[in-house]
């Protein structure tokens, strides 16, 4: 490698590093924003303003305010799911993985709070994001299908229930206790919901 290619390589990480780092503060900045006034009422400007950044600058990463959000959704989730599958490996048996999945779904809302008024307050009212939604709760909905089946075989879980009902009963639970914390404005440890969802689950209300 010649010192032009050397320089110029050098040169060029720097400036996605740089790229990235204003990528994800913009995307940031448009989280609080969202969060704040619903995504309707949101304004380029404003985004801008939070970001720190000048109106058009928003333009060189971004289509529109609607390609913000889609973008918004696609970085969370990504970065959501990577920690997901990585909290589910360190389980040993289906209940400890359940327990891992739970807790640090909870928890990862929790540690970002716009993040959870934007998937529970805001997300599901859009339509043109819907197929966006379904594929992320699809994503979610495997990877309880993956745990409970193990469940099932490792004689954890009841075999005579289906397992599309089971997982989807645990879905709907999980974001029923983030969108009564989103409404709490989250005075309460979003977190310590984890194990007490777990028990239901695992044990029922039948006393």
């Amino acid at each position: 490698m010649n010192l032009y290619s050397f320089i110029f390589k050098k040169g060029d990480t720097r400036l996605q590093k740089n790229k990235s780092e204003k990528y994800n503060k913009i995307l940031n900045s448009a989280g609080a924003v969202f969060a704040e006034f619903g995504f309707y009422k949101a304004t380029i400007s404003q985004i801008a303003a939070q970001a720190g950044v000048a109106d058009g600058t928003l333009y060189l990463y971004f289509k529109n305010k609607d390609d913000i959000l889609y973008q918004f959704i696609s970085f969370k989730t990504n970065v959501v799911f990577e920690k997901m599958h990585a909290a589910v490996k360190k389980g040993r048996n289906a209940e400890e993985k359940l327990r891992h999945l739970i807790r640090c779904h909870l928890e990862e809302f929790q540690n970002d709070k716009n993040m959870a008024v934007i998937f529970q307050s805001e997300v599901r009212y859009l339509r043109d994001i819907e197929s966006q939604i379904k594929d992320i709760s699809k994503m979610y909905l495997d990877l309880l299908s993956e745990i409970i089946e193990q469940g099932q075989i490792e004689g954890s879980m009841r075999q005579d229930l289906f397992v599309g009902l089971v997982k989807r009963f645990i879905l709907g639970a999980v974001e029923g206790v983030i969108s009564t914390w989103v409404s709490a404005d989250g005075r309460y440890d979003l977190v310590s919901m984890a194990d007490p969802l777990v028990d239901l689950y695992l044990t029922g209300v039948r006393g």
